[in-house]
């Protein structure tokens, strides 16, 4: 007798071939049998503690997010809904190269402060880790979903050389590869840069180069958001490819979009780059989410000198009048690495959230002059975040269709008005870009946002309905699922998502959340 059965489902088992009509058994968290064709065969049926008639609806490896900024939200909020009701069963933390572990206390304070607009300044949670294997062991007592981490090669930085904008020393490198191989040794899959954000920008590729052989040689992967995807986007892409050939590591290329003016109708070009580094056998994957606008804060987009020495200097220098108008200069005239190079068009910015209640009032409104861009980073102490509306569908719908696409949500749950990719990024694959516009099939995109998700990170027993697997599973109706969360209301759950299995369990059952914390770390297989 099996904990669960599901007869007569339509399952698409993530691996791109045809849906075929089976019966599914459960049990001790893992799938335990498949019978296809059950009823028409005339054979014996598995049978369970509960049978679920689930006619209509299709089976579906859980998704995998493989760019979340979920990394405190998972402690704060047990429903976690915003990713649960999606059918997410998985999310990769420690994105962009700035996360909370590992650190010292000084390192700790620095970077809640850096990242208060993406995750909250984590005041309201006992941050009693310091190490990466402490913080996996704390996700293990149970939150929503599952979580795998990146080793923030930012916070590496940080952690052993402050905020300053030189090279490391000899003894600061070492550090740094110390710590990532502590890291990638207690159970990370990789490493993440943010090389638009201080201060890993501030890191040359031969400092970057050295820890991605660290990362190789634990059989991670590096996940840099590159240095500019904005001009010179081209070749901020040629520049990670060469660098991890160099190194011998695989490449997972961070909401791998093409934005900015510079750069409409360009994917074929990225494309077509990536294709010649994969047929001279490079190990490239990238992730997108299936929306045009990007979410960040509004302090990412200053140059990078405003930011040395760490967040109380930028603030100074934004209070200095001199200092801001030299900030000023650089983004409107000469275009701010910040802002990926592209002078700074204020209107694309809106402002989606503010920490400080005083200020909510510009939440959902543009950006419309340097003038107010400085009030809100001085008085909401560069916790602001904003949607920037610099990208082309064009590109978005190019770069999906690749062979080594993977979806990813850079879902930041801060903020009254939060990006809508949060809560709706595998239901708009679905509902949009497969059942109403056929950009993708349906086996195709469920293999996009499983199977092969699950093969970068090295899981052996996930990302495919098959017997042995573990049952992270979604069950949705192709004839409605669709995303509710819009720009004006981006909270909304979607529809048609009425089942999510978290390692046999329901984390959503009926279209409701459960109570059900199953979701556990998902740790660098040893080997």
């Amino acid at each position: 007798m099996n904990d669960l059965v599901l007869r007569d489902v339509d399952v698409v088992d993530g691996s791109g071939a045809d849906s075929y009509r089976a019966d599914v058994a459960v049990d001790d968290g893992r799938i335990v049998a498949i019978v296809k064709e059950a009823a028409a065969a005339g054979c014996q049926r598995p049978t369970g503690t509960r049978l679920l008639d689930a006619e209509g609806l299709v089976l579906a490896p859980g998704f995998i997010d493989m760019h979340a900024h979920s990394d405190l939200a998972l402690l704060r909020d047990p429903d976690h809904s915003a990713k649960a009701a999606q059918g997410v069963t998985l999310e990769v933390l420690g994105q962009d190269g700035l996360s909370y572990a590992p650190v010292d206390d000084r390192t700790l304070d620095e970077v809640r402060r850096a990242i208060t607009g993406w995750n909250g300044d984590g005041s309201d949670l006992d941050l009693d880790w310091r190490t990466v294997g402490e913080y996996l062991d704390r996700l293990d007592r149970g939150i929503a979903v599952n979580a795998a981490y990146l080793i923030p090669q930012g916070t590496v930085r940080v952690y052993a050389m402050g905020w300053e904008d030189r090279p490391a020393t000899d003894d600061e490198l070492l550090r740094m590869k110390q710590l990532v191989a502590e890291g990638m040794e207690q159970g990370a899959v990789g490493m993440s840069s943010g090389l638009t954000y201080t201060p890993g920008m501030y890191a040359p590729d031969a400092e970057l180069t050295e820890l991605c052989r660290v990362v190789a040689r634990y059989g991670g992967y590096y996940c840099p958001h590159h240095r500019s995807y904005g001009a010179g986007a081209l070749e901020a892409y040629a520049e990670m490819v060469a660098l991890t050939r160099e190194a011998g590591c695989a490449l997972h290329l961070a909401h791998a979009t093409m934005n900015f003016g510079v750069n409409k109708g360009r994917a074929q070009e990225l494309l077509a780059l990536l294709d010649e580094a994969l047929d001279a056998g490079a190990d490239i994957s990238l992730d997108t989410y299936p929306y045009t606008p990007g979410c960040t804060t509004l302090a990412a987009v200053l140059p990078s000198w405003a930011h040395e020495g760490g967040p109380e200097a930028l603030l100074g220098r934004l209070r200095d009048d001199a200092t801001a108008e030299r900030i000023r200069h650089h983004l409107e005239e000469l275009g701010s690495d910040g802002c990926h190079g592209v002078p700074v068009e204020w209107d694309t910015l809106e402002i989606s959230g503010v920490t400080e209640p005083g200020l909510t009032g510009f939440v959902g409104r543009r950006v419309p002059d340097w003038a107010t861009a400085r009030r809100l980073l001085l008085e909401d102490r560069l916790g602001s975040t904003i949607l920037q509306h610099v990208g082309h569908e064009e590109n978005v719908r190019a770069i999906m269709r690749h062979r080594v696409h993977t979806g990813g949500s850079d879902g930041i749950l801060q903020g009254a008005k939060p990006h809508p990719r949060a809560y709706g990024t595998f239901p708009e694959y679905l509902g949009r870009y497969v059942r109403e516009e056929g950009v993708l099939s349906l086996e195709e995109c469920v293999a996009h946002l499983t199977s092969r998700p699950a093969a970068r990170l090295g899981l052996r027993d996930r990302g495919l309905v098959r017997e042995g697997y573990r049952a992270d599973l979604v069950l949705f109706d192709p004839g409605t699922v669709a995303a509710g969360a819009t720009y004006e209301n981006p909270r909304v759950l979607p529809t048609g998502i009425p089942h999510v299995l978290v390692d046999g369990r329901f984390a959503v059952e009926d279209g409701r959340r459960t109570d059900v914390l199953a979701g556990r770390s998902v740790r660098r297989a040893a080997g």
